[in-house]
């Protein structure tokens, strides 16, 4: 997904208006008319580390190094990191949450695409990837292409600690069909499109990826990565993945 325009970025100006209203809503829509409203998005974004799920509270000790965190939104990650003590670079499409994060004091923000890091940031040590945010490898083709990309960006002992679920396991009726249509398109079971709204704006569509395990391996292998372990909870899990 590219960096977001003013006029696209319905998600950075959620956040922005979360940071004055507890009651703010977040509103997905999926490109087959599904539409989810929930005030639980905004809240995980601003909540401090003591109201983190347990499995992000626990995956927090392989941090390692200087951390990139990719798709900051609101720089939960990067705040608490820079509390312990880490330097790190936290990074979105949307110019509203870089802004949200600097507000709240993340002291390296910046308005950059998982895509477009470069050996400029260099050297890391742990690539975050929290709030299901492995979904912002998008699809298989990508997916293979960037874990190889940040193995060449990353020092000889880098992690990645991404947070993703397995979508097959619902049976939700709509769901069942959406990933069906997926799997007779060529698309994996779990790559989701969709676009965030808010008041006036609209985000682009864009795809994001959830996993299983089995899919997981699958993706990482021949990339230089391997899977260490995980770390579950009632409906993600962090993939703790290190170089081989």
């Amino acid at each position: 997904m590219k960096t977001l325009a003013p006029a696209q970025d319905a998600y950075g100006q959620m956040i922005l208006a979360a940071l004055e209203d507890d009651q703010i809503v977040e509103i997905v829509e999926r490109d087959d008319g599904s539409i989810g409203a929930s005030k639980f998005g905004p809240a995980v974004y601003l909540a401090p580390f003591r109201r983190w799920p347990a499995n992000e509270r626990q995956a927090m000790r392989f941090v390692r190094g200087r951390v990139l965190d990719v798709g900051c939104g609101a720089g939960r990650v990067a705040l608490h990191l820079q509390e312990r003590g880490h330097d790190v670079v936290a990074i979105d499409v949307s110019p509203g949450a870089v802004e949200a994060c600097r507000r709240r004091g993340v002291r390296d923000a910046r308005v950059l695409a998982l895509e477009d890091v470069d050996e400029s940031l260099a050297p890391i040590d742990t690539v975050v990837m929290y709030g299901n945010n492995f979904g912002l490898f998008a699809s298989h083709a990508k997916a293979k292409r960037l874990l190889r990309r940040l193995h060449r960006l990353t020092s000889d002992a880098a992690r990645i600690i991404a947070e993703t679920r397995d979508a097959r396991t619902s049976d939700d009726p709509s769901h069942v069909r959406y990933r069906e249509r997926n799997v007779a398109r060529g698309r994996m079971p779990g790559q989701i499109r969709l676009r965030v709204r808010f008041r006036d704006l609209a985000t682009p569509w864009f795809d994001y990826l959830m996993v299983g395990r089995d899919e997981l391996l699958e993706l990482i292998d021949g990339t230089g990565w391997t899977l260490a372990q995980t770390i579950d909870s009632d409906d993600t899990y962090i993939a703790i993945i290190e170089k081989r």
